[in-house]
């Protein structure tokens, strides 16, 4: 096994890490051979991943709406690229297993890596601080934010005002009305943006001017 020391100097922690060597500690190789797992730190890396993203989404995607941040933070912090992550760091080479894992070779499975990224996170934000755990996270996870920031990840009203910014059409306008009984109340919104004038109708206000930006960009060449 690697020198835990070299991990520990690339993550700027101290070489003697008390914490890094929990983090890379497995369950099943505490309970051979004592001491504690990296499950606590699993919990608490989960949580600093959560909001090192969200933090960075809100930022410098000031256009994405609740939903939108959610569904692209949804699409970063999940099993299959934390893995990745690790895999990036050679987490595998370095977290301690008990023998019946070592023997499936549990250090290629991707909820494993996962789950010790997210311990490897909690670490260096117990010893440096969140602003260092983030800087980490945003390393090894920009290019999945920003690949995954394009194309559906972005509802129809996001989508269709950054259309008109490039095409420098002045932000779409909607006008809401509404119909019907106060149990059934209909909802009819109107977008105008530079020629088009769309018009579709919803449950709730909100649902209505998210299906008239559809059906607005659904009119739109080429879009």
């Amino acid at each position: 096994m690697p020198d835990v020391a070299a991990l520990a100097l690339q993550l700027g922690l101290d070489p003697g890490s008390v914490a890094l060597r929990q983090a890379l500690t497995h369950s099943s190789y505490a309970a051979e051979h004592g001491g504690d797992s990296n499950e606590r730190l699993e919990f608490l890396g989960d949580a600093v991943l959560d909001l090192a993203v969200a933090d960075f989404i809100v930022v410098n995607y000031p256009d994405f709406n609740e939903g939108a941040c959610s569904v692209l933070r949804s699409r970063v912090v999940n099993e299959d690229s934390l893995a990745s992550a690790a895999r990036d760091l050679g987490l595998g080479e370095y977290v301690r297993l008990g023998r019946g894992v070592v023997k499936e070779r549990g250090d290629e499975r991707n909820s494993l890596l996962a789950d010790t990224f997210e311990a490897v996170i909690a670490a260096v934000y117990l010893e440096r601080g969140y602003e260092r755990a983030q800087e980490l996270v945003v390393a090894r996870l920009r290019r999945t934010i920003v690949d995954s920031s394009h194309g559906d990840t972005l509802d129809a009203k996001t989508r269709l005002k950054r259309w008109a910014e490039t095409q420098g059409v002045g932000a779409p306008v909607y006008e809401v009305t509404s119909s019907g009984p106060s149990h059934d109340v209909t909802f009819l919104a109107t977008v105008s943006v530079g020629t088009l004038l769309v018009s579709a109708s919803g449950p709730s206000k909100k649902r209505a001017e998210v299906n008239a930006a559809a059906a607005a960009w659904e009119e739109i060449p080429d879009a």
